[in-house]
């Protein structure tokens, strides 16, 4: 039932299209007028308002034939960089780019096969439940089009991300995320002609990051320092050095423990430093809540559908964590039990970037049996 030559066709022409974060309007308006040509209402939030994007979130609407909850598919419209002049190139049934520009199969394959399964719900004239197809602005820099999508419009309460690699595998965890901004301040003073009159923001900062612990903590814990910066001249005494990190994992109580060891780390440095000026040295720190943590055990009956879906697919499904953060930590958050498919992807965010063929139909396939399952099963049990 899927139409592969037309999938593929379809994947092809999205790449094409340049869609970085914040410029995802002509992707967006392709989406819009390709899907009212097949008659499923579309329309815009206001999101852009809040996330910068020159567009909202797109979301449509296809009716179901049957009175039932409806189902939510999600797939982002921007990628990262380098995405300008991407040249396809297929062969030995891989797609990938010439290698100047990633490929954009993070998230277009999504896009395809949600293209893909509106297409074959007009055409068969398929008895499903109603689709919300959102697709979201501004995921690669903070999950920004979920976090300010207008939820008055969806009424789903069960829903799919397709933004992962593997089709055989589904993402059912995955963990919070915090960021953090560590600024010090000490105080400046001439470097060569009265530098004990300072106090060096730099080597104060320095003894606080070699005491944090970072890396994997443990199976289900990281953290790390990304940024670090302070000064302005080497002839004087650095007044101020900041420093920006973050930390993640599947346990809320430890990403508090986590805070509290770099406050106390800070603190105590601060506060055992042999030489103070007035109320120097000082520090300030912020956390930032990036992304909530996600479970849905495998028990549950929606897992229990996937697996099912799966079979009628020809894939063995299993379920795994991330580490990585998604729209889907954002819907989960907001009360839709929402769960993270493979599309085939591989090397994502980067030039060598590149996708399955095979990969790509199967979660074509996958996403269409997932709709007819559910119907079923919805309509068995009630």
């Amino acid at each position: 039932m899927i139409d592969i030559e037309r999938l593929l066709l379809e994947f092809k022409t999205l790449l094409t299209i340049e869609s970085p974060s914040k410029k995802e309007g002509k992707l967006a308006y392709y989406l819009a007028d390709l899907f009212e040509a097949l008659g499923f209402p579309s329309f815009f939030d206001k999101s852009g308002e809040n996330t910068g994007s020159e567009v909202g979130n797109l979301i449509v609407k296809i009716p179901g034939k049957l009175n039932i909850p409806p189902l939510m598919f999600c797939a982002h419209l921007d990628t990262v960089g380098p995405c300008e002049g991407v040249e396809v190139i297929e062969e030995d049934g891989v797609i990938r780019s010439s290698g100047k520009t990633i490929l954009g199969a993070d998230d277009k394959a999504g896009i395809a096969v949600l293209v893909e399964i509106a297409r074959v719900i007009k055409e068969n004239d398929i008895a499903s439940p109603p689709i919300e197809l959102v697709f979201t602005t501004c995921e690669e820099i903070g999950l920004l089009g979920a976090k300010y999508l207008d939820y008055r419009l969806i009424e789903s309460k069960l829903g799919f991300v397709l933004d992962s690699e593997n089709p055989h595998e589904v993402i059912n965890r995955a963990p919070s995320s915090y960021q953090f901004l560590l600024k010090v301040y000490g105080k400046s003073a001439h470097a060569g002609l009265e530098p004990e009159k300072g106090i060096n923001a730099i080597k104060l900062l320095a003894q606080v990051v070699v005491n944090l612990p970072t890396g994997r903590l443990d199976e289900e814990t990281t953290m790390n320092i990304g940024k670090i910066n302070g000064g302005a001249y080497v002839n004087v005494v650095p007044d101020l050095a900041f420093v920006e990190g973050e930390m993640r994992s599947h346990k809320e109580e430890k990403l508090q423990a986590l805070k509290e060891e770099i406050l106390k780390v800070t603190e105590e440095i601060i506060r055992n430093y042999p030489q103070k000026i007035g109320n120097l040295p000082d520090y300030k720190i912020e956390f930032n809540s990036v992304f909530q943590a996600f479970h849905i055990p495998e028990d549950s009956q929606e897992a229990k559908l996937l697996i099912e879906a799966g079979r009628r697919a020809g894939l063995e499904l299993t379920f795994r964590k991330k580490e990585g953060g998604s729209d889907a930590n954002v819907f989960n958050e907001r009360g839709i039990k929402t769960f993270i498919l493979g599309t085939g992807m591989q090397k994502v965010h980067t030039t060598e970037e590149f996708i399955k063929i095979s990969d790509l139909i199967a979660s074509a396939r996958l996403t269409l049996e997932i709709i007819r399952v559910y119907s079923e099963n919805f309509s068995r049990n009630n």
